[in-house]
C-alpha cells in the first residue's frame, strides 16, 4: 500500500510500526496468549485498512505451517512407541553408568534429537530419563538439567526441521534440508564439542558414584521403554522415508511442507490399521489434537502483521539502514546481524524476531549484490537466532521447561545460577559461528 497513505490521522508505516510494537511489548510480557495477541495484531492490520483479507492471506506462508503440522503429528505418533526413550537409556548404558560419560551421552542424544524434534518435546523426553538415572547413581542432576538445555537449543540448529527459525528461513528462500545441513551441522558439532569438553572439565571428571549405584541403572531394560513394537517399525519406515524425502527435495522439485504433511498423513493410515471405524476415529482426534495448534495460529498471525509492515515499506527503510550502517560490505553485516540476532533471541521469543527480519534481509539483497552473496548474512541470522536461546533462561521455551521439571524435582535452577553458564556459552557459540562463517566465506 502507498505508505503517505494516512489511517486514523497518521502514516500507514507509523500505524503498522504501532501494531507490532504494541504486539510485541505484549509477548514480552506474557500477558496474555501468544496466539492471541498474534491473531488479534493480523486482524488489527485489516481492520485498519493497511491490509486486506486476500493480502493478508497471501502474507502467510503455507509452507512453513505445513512443515510444523506434519512434523508435529510424525512426532506425537513416534513418541506413543516409546523409541525416544529407548535411545536415552540405551546410550546410558553402553557408558556403563558412569557419571562422567553420562554427561556426555545425555547431552549427544538430546542434540541429535533436537535437529529433528522440536526442543521442548526433546527436554520434555529426556529430562524424566536424566532424573530416573541420576537417582539411582545419587549424583547432582544440575549439570545434566543445565548441558540438556544448551544441547537442545544448539543441536536445533543443524537441520531445516530443527528450530522454527530454520523453517522460516528454509521456507523464505526454498532452502533444502541438505543446505543446513551442509552449511550449519559441522558448526553445530564444532560447538557441541567445545560445550562438552567445557563440562567434563569443570563437572564430569568431579563426578563419582559407587559401582552397587551403577549396577542398579545397568539393571533398567530400555526394551521396557517400547509399549508398541509394531507401531515402532511403523515409526522407523515413514521417518527414514520422511529424512530421505527431504534429503532428495530440491531434485524432486517438491516442498517440504508437502513432503512433512504426506508423511504424517501416511503414518497416521498406518497407526490406524486394521481398527475398528470407532477406535480408528478415536486415534486420529487424538494425535491431531496433540498438535501444537497455539503456535500454529501463532505463526498465522505473525505472518499477517509483518507482512503489513513489509506493505508499507518499513521493513525496506529499516533495510536500507542496515546498508548504509555496515557500509554495504557483507562481512560486517554479517557480524552485526550473528551477534544482535543472538542478544535479541536471549530476551524475547526468536520467532517473531526472526519473522520480521526475514522480508528486511530480503529488501537488502539488491544493495547488497543479490541472493548468493547475501547468504552468509542468512546463516547468521539462523545461527544468532539459535545460539541466542542459551543467553538466559527465558531465552527459549526448552529452557523455562527444564527449569519447572527442576523445581518440582527439589533441584531449582535460579536465573542468575543459569546466567553463569549460559552467558559463555552464548559467547562461545556465536563466536565459533563468526570464525567458522568469516573463514568460509571471506577467507
Amino acid at each position: 500500500m502507498d505508505a503517505s497513505h494516512l489511517i486514523w490521522g497518521f502514516s500507514a508505516q507509523a500505524v503498522a510500526s504501532a501494531i507490532v510494537i504494541v504486539c510485541y511489548l505484549i509477548l514480552f510480557t506474557e500477558k496474555l496468549n501468544r496466539a492471541v495477541v498474534a491473531l488479534l495484531g493480523a486482524a488489527i492490520m485489516v481492520f485498519s485498512g493497511i491490509l486486506t483479507q486476500t493480502t493478508a492471506f497471501k502474507g502467510i506462508d503455507f509452507n512453513t505451517l505445513a512443515l510444523l503440522i506434519g512434523m508435529m503429528t510424525i512426532v506425537n505418533i513416534c513418541e506413543k512407541s516409546g523409541m525416544f526413550q529407548y535411545v536415552a537409556i540405551w546410550g546410558v548404558k553402553r557408558v556403563k553408568a558412569s557419571p562422567r560419560g553420562l554427561l556426555i551421552v545425555l547431552a549427544a542424544v538430546t542434540a541429535f534429537f533436537s535437529a529433528f524434534l522440536d526442543n521442548v518435546t526433546t527436554v520434555l523426553l529426556i529430562a524424566p530419563v536424566t532424573f530416573q538415572v541420576t537417582r539411582k547413581l545419587d549424583i547432582n542432576p544440575y549439570p545434566y538439567l543445565i548441558l540438556e538445555i544448551f544441547a537442545a537449543n544448539i543441536g536445533g540448529t543443524a537441520t531445516l526441521i530443527g528450530d522454527p527459525p530454520n523453517i522460516l528461513i528454509g521456507s523464505a528462500l526454498n532452502l533444502s534440508f541438505m543446505d543446513f545441513v551442509y552449511e550449519l551441522t559441522p558448526i553445530v558439532v564444532t560447538v557441541m564439542v567445545i560445550l562438552l569438553l567445557m563440562f567434563d572439565f569443570f563437572w564430569g571428571r568431579h563426578m563419582v558414584t559407587t559401582a552397587a549405584r551403577k549396577k542398579q541403572v545397568m539393571k533398567i531394560d530400555e526394551k521396557a521403554s517400547i509399549t508398541d513394537w509394531h507401531l515402532l517399525w511403523k515409526c522407523l519406515f515413514v521417518l527414514f522415508c520422511v529424512i530421505a524425502a527431504f534429503i532428495s527435495a530440491e531434485h524432486l522439485h517438491i516442498a517440504n511442507g508437502t513432503i512433512a504433511i504426506c508423511g504424517a498423513a501416511i503414518l497416521l493410515m498406518l497407526y490406524t490399521w486394521g481398527n475398528e471405524h470407532s477406535e480408528r476415529e478415536n486415534k486420529t482426534t487424538e494425535i491431531l489434537s496433540l498438535v501444537d495448534w497455539t503456535t500454529i495460529f501463532f505463526f498465522s498471525g505473525l505472518f499477517v502483521i509483518v507482512y503489513g509492515l513489509e506493505e508499507t515499506g518499513v521493513l525496506k527503510m529499516l533495510g536500507n539502514y542496515f546498508v548504509s550502517l555496515t557500509e554495504g560490505n557483507i562481512s560486517h553485516t554479517m557480524l552485526l546481524i550473528v551477534w544482535v540476532s543472538a542478544f535479541v533471541s536471549a530476551v524475547i521469543d526468536n520467532i517473531p524476531f526472526v519473522a520480521t527480519m526475514i522480508p528486511m534481509l530480503k529488501s537488502m539483497e539488491e544493495a547488497l549484490g543479490g541472493r548468493e552473496v547475501m547468504m552468509p548474512v542468512w546463516w547468521a541470522l539462523s545461527l544468532g537466532a539459535c545460539f541466542g536461546g542459551n543467553g538466559t533462561l527465558i531465552g527459549a521455551s526448552a529452557n523455562v521447561i527444564v527449569a519447572g521439571m527442576a523445581q518440582r524435582e527439589g533441584h531449582p535452577i535460579s536465573f542468575i545460577g543459569f546466567l553463569k553458564w549460559s552467558i559463555p556459552v552464548m559467547l562461545m557459540s556465536v563466536a565459533v559461528a563468526c570464525a567458522w562463517l568469516y573463514i568460509q566465506y571471506f577467507e
